[in-house]
């Protein structure tokens, strides 16, 4: 997958047409400042918008191959465009963190993208490994990642809620008790 041929030409798509998206994932990590391999392109995007996004990705070149209630999965038979998964927003916690959504530059500064504040991507991080708990050493280490940098600006509370929310309170305070209270 050519990564910065398809991310320039989907940003400058999803911003003329007025999409509510962030970019989440590998990439959205690696734009916080965390160097992860990934495969494909994963974003956030409001779902009332999925129905623009289709017309969008299609034009480009991919074929939807999964959908569900909450995800898209495009793919292209052209290695360049690879795949890009799509999660929807339409529930009240992930509408909130597109709200919240920052914009940084990325490609030398010179293309505008959005990404998620670090805790949200810890919310969805968090949200993957209850989905799949074969994949929670993979999402602890990210979220570990994301903590060790950013954790002196981290909102704690907004992270505990992610937690909660799965149930999750014992890894919560593992995690407080190893970048916190070991400071």
């Amino acid at each position: 997958m050519e990564f910065e041929f398809v991310l320039k030409k989907m940003l400058k798509e999803l911003q003329d047409k007025e999409i509510r998206y962030s970019l989440i994932g590998g990439f959205g990590m690696g734009v916080l400042g965390i160097t992860r391999a990934t495969f494909d392109i994963d974003f956030l995007i409001h779902k009332s918008d999925l129905d623009k996004l289709h017309k969008i990705v299609t034009n480009i070149g991919y074929e939807l191959y999964f959908k569900t209630e909450n995800v898209s999965h495009y793919a292209s038979k052209d290695q360049a465009l690879g795949s890009i998964d799509f999660i929807h927003a339409f529930r009240e916690t992930s509408l909130k963190m597109l709200e919240r959504r920052v914009e940084k530059r990325v490609f030398q500064g010179k293309v505008p993208i959005y990404v998620l504040e670090p805790e949200d991507l810890i919310g969805l991080k968090i949200q993957a490994m209850a989905n799949d708990p074969q994949r929670e050493f993979r999402e602890m280490a990210d979220i570990e990642a994301v903590i060790s940098l950013y954790k002196k600006d981290l909102k704690w509370g907004r992270i505990k809620e992610y937690f909660d929310l799965f149930s999750m309170d014992d890894k919560y305070q593992a995690l407080r008790e190893r970048f916190i209270n070991a400071e």
